[in-house]
Parts: C-alpha cells; sequence; structure tokens
C-alpha cells in the first residue's frame, strides 16, 4: 500500500506513504501535446441506491493514441534497477485511443516484455476503493465519519490492546480514512515485518492472516500522540484501513471485498480487478513480481495476500485503474458532498484526503490518484481534477529508488513541455 513515509514498513502492504508536499514538486520529463477522440460508454453508480446507469459518449471520428511522454521517465526507472516498468495514458476519458508503453522485462529470464493485459498486485490502490465504499455507506446515511472505529466492529474483533496500548474506542471513522487515527501500522512490527518483506519472507510467504489476527498485533503497541480523544498527526498506516474493512464487514454483512464487487467492480465492468483473499497465484496473463532481500533479488510473485487484506490485496490491470479513477474522479461513484470529503486534505495540513491525495508537479499542475506497494510491485495512478486525463504505471519491484522518478512519469504527461527540462 503506499501514501507514506520512508519505508513505513508494509510486508506485502505498502511500506510507504504519499510524497510529502515539498517532495512532489519535484521530478521533470518532457511531454508533448495530443489529441484523442473515441466513443466510449461509461457506467455510473447512483452513490446512494448502488443502482446503474449508463452514460453514453459522442463518438467523433477517428482514434488518435496519446503521444509516448512517459517513454524516457519509464526507462529512468528501469536504469534505476527496476526489472520492468509500464504506463497507460487516456486522454479525454477515452479508453479505445489510449497509449501503452514500456520499458525492460515483465521476467528476467524469458526476456519477455510486459503486456497492456498483465496482471499486477496494487497494494495501497485497494484504499481508495476501500474509502470509497465507506463514503458511499455515510452518503446513504449507514456510516457517519464521527462515529468510532470500535462502535462500528463486528463483535469478535478486539477494540483495545492489552494495558489499553491500542485503543479504538476513540478513534473516529474519518481518522481512519485520513491517517490521523495515531494507530500502530501493523507492518511496523518487528517480527512481523520480518516474515512479510524481510529474511523471513521465503518461509512464511504462503502464511494466511486474518484482520482480526493483524489488528491484534498493531493493538500490542502504543498509539501515536494525539490518537487518545485529540486528532493525531498524519502517519499513514495500514492498519486504518484494515479496520475499515472489518467496520465495512460489520455495517453492510458482506465482507468489504464483496462490497467492493458489487457496488465498484460490476457495475464499471472491471472485469480484470479481483480481491485474491489467500489465493496466492496472479491471474494470467502476469509477468513476475521481484522483490531486494539482503543481497539478493527474489522472486515474489507468488504469495499469500492476506498479509494485506482491506490495505493492499487488490489484484487488477493498468486499464482497469485508470477506468476506476476516471469514474470515481468524474463523480460516477459518489454525491458531491462525499466527493469533497474525499479529496479534504485539511485534517492532513495538505497531506492526504479520505483515501485519495493531491500532487503537484514542477509546472503548478496539481493530479489527484494515489500510490501502492506489496512485495514485488509498485504502482500509481494520478488524474485531473475531472478524470478525463489519467496516467497509470508500475514497475515489477516493490520499491523506486528515486521516487522523484516516478513523479517524473506524471510530470512528463502533465506538464507543457516548456515548464519542464528532461531527464539526464
Amino acid at each position: 500500500m503506499t501514501k507514506r513515509s520512508p519505508r513505513a514498513a508494509s510486508a506485502g502492504a505498502d511500506r510507504q506513504a504519499p510524497p510529502s508536499a515539498a517532495r512532489r514538486r519535484r521530478a521533470a520529463v518532457r511531454p508533448r501535446a495530443l489529441v484523442l477522440q473515441t466513443t466510449l460508454t461509461v457506467l455510473a453508480l447512483t452513490a446512494c441506491t448502488g443502482g446503474e446507469r449508463t452514460i453514453p459518449v459522442s463518438p467523433v471520428g477517428r482514434v488518435e493514441q496519446p503521444p509516448a511522454t512517459t517513454v524516457r521517465a519509464l526507462h529512468r526507472l528501469v536504469r534505476d534497477g527496476a526489472p520492468g516498468a509500464a504506463s497507460l495514458i487516456t486522454r479525454g476519458g477515452r479508453f479505445h485511443g489510449s497509449r501503452f508503453s514500456t520499458a525492460g522485462v515483465a521476467d528476467v529470464r524469458s526476456g519477455r516484455p510486459m503486456a497492456r493485459a498483465d496482471h499486477f498486485r496494487a497494494g495501497s490502490l485497494t484504499k481508495t476503493l476501500v474509502a470509497t465504499v465507506v463514503l458511499q455507506l455515510v452518503a446513504e446515511g449507514e456510516l457517519s465519519l464521527t462515529d468510532t472505529a470500535a462502535a462500528r466492529l463486528p463483535k469478535s474483533v478486539p477494540a483495545t490492546g492489552k494495558g489499553d496500548l491500542g485503543d479504538l474506542r476513540n478513534v473516529t471513522i474519518r481518522q481512519l480514512l485520513d491517517h490521523t487515527s495515531g494507530l500502530f501500522n501493523y507492518t511496523e512490527d518487528a517480527r512481523l515485518a520480518r516474515e512479510l518483506y524481510g529474511k523471513g519472507f521465503r518461509a512464511h510467504r504462503y502464511d494466511s492472516h486474518t484482520p482480526a489476527e493483524l489488528l491484534r498485533i498493531a493493538l500490542r503497541h502504543p498509539p501515536a500522540v494525539g490518537s487518545r480523544g485529540e486528532r493525531a498527526p498524519f502517519a499513514y498506516s495500514n492498519t486504518n484501513y484494515l479496520v475499515l474493512g472489518l467496520v465495512i464487514e460489520a455495517v453492510t454483512g458482506r465482507s468489504y471485498a464483496e462490497e467492493i464487487r458489487r457496488r465498484i467492480i460490476a457495475p464499471a465492468r472491471l472485469h480484470d480487478t479481483s480481491f485474491p483473499g489467500t489465493d496466492p497465484a496472479l491471474p494470467e496473463p502476469h509477468g513476475r513480481a521481484y522483490s531486494r532481500i539482503g543481497a539478493h533479488q527474489v522472486d515474489t510473485t507468488s504469495l499469500d495476500p492476506s498479509r494485506a487484506g482491506a490495505a493492499g490485496e487488490m489484484v487488477t490491470t493498468l486499464d482497469d485503474l485508470n477506468r476506476f479513477f476516471s469514474a470515481l474522479l468524474g463523480g460516477t461513484f459518489l454525491p458531491p458532498r462525499q466527493m469533497a470529503q474525499l479529496r479534504n486534505e485539511a485534517g492532513t495540513d495538505g497531506t492526504y484526503g479520505l483515501g485519495l491525495y493531491a500532487t503537484e508537479l514542477p509546472c503548478g499542475v496539481t493530479v489527484w490518484g494515489h500510490n501502492g506497494d506489496i512485495n514485488g510491485s509498485y504502482a500509481q495512478t494520478a488524474g485531473t481534477a475531472d478524470g478525463r486525463h489519467l496516467v497509470s504505471y508500475r514497475v515489477n519491484t516493490d520499491a523506486l529508488t528515486d521516487p522523484d522518478h516516478g513523479t517524473a512519469v506524471l510530470t512528463a504527461e502533465f506538464c507543457p513541455p516548456s515548464t519542464t527540462k528532461p531527464p539526464d
């Protein structure tokens, strides 16, 4: 999962938080202009009822692909050490004329390049879908942002740790959504971290975990300053979204994954997006995923994703990421009030909204999205406020050597050439 601070543990879930405001203003690659034309029918949800409607877009002549603005930035990511990198650009809300670009390889043994249809683990990009469902429940009156987490948990799930170290009784739904709960990040627990992405990975890669078990680990640790009754400072924690997944289950009577399938995946026809639970295999087609463990590059393609759960277990494709964020930013899934809440970063001093965050690029353009990582995979999606212009990119390793080089992929597409300079 992502949107995190330097190596904030993730273990099969993201280890880092969104880039800081200062860091988001750097990186540069030369983009080009384009015109994109095609026909698309977009599915939309009525946020409060879960019903479906069809929004037609008028046909407009021949389809043109966007220029390959991101290619140089993708090659930079490969020079940094990623085996492969890929991006998908869509403009004007139209997908038939989108541009897919790659660098490096999907499999270091066979040399196969990355393919547009490849499935990969998306880590914390899962969080934006979880947040969308939570805000739909708020819009429907089933939840309030001021509800306490403890009051909304299934009865079998603990609300406090031994000695009241961790405590959900004064944590609100809003604080879970924007990472101001102060809850300890369970993936930073020293023993668990070794098993999830450290030297113990090989022996524990197929271990299954329940959300309640992972929450108990988090509640063994003291909270951040300010979490007992007052708002804690922003501190990215996978535990927050683990709890939100449990809240969705308690409120709806269905798992968070089933609610996402019902409310988002089916209506938006995200046919290649799934929540594997404990299934270690990726759907076909897929490349390989690689992690650096000590001095060795390890193939981490196969693993039990229950380590991440609602904080980062989603499997998807670049096409599905662009389709989801296009619909979300375009107002398909949430009414205006909840869309404003989704983007509201006031509680984190401009760092994070309620499952979404803004990135200001070097040219002054602001884009909205999320990033995510899990063992062997890092991905990010960002787009204009209306969702009509989007870039999703991914690498088949779980950490960017230089986060600015990831931002350069966005800069290449969203910034006019005169405002940026090409990379070395």
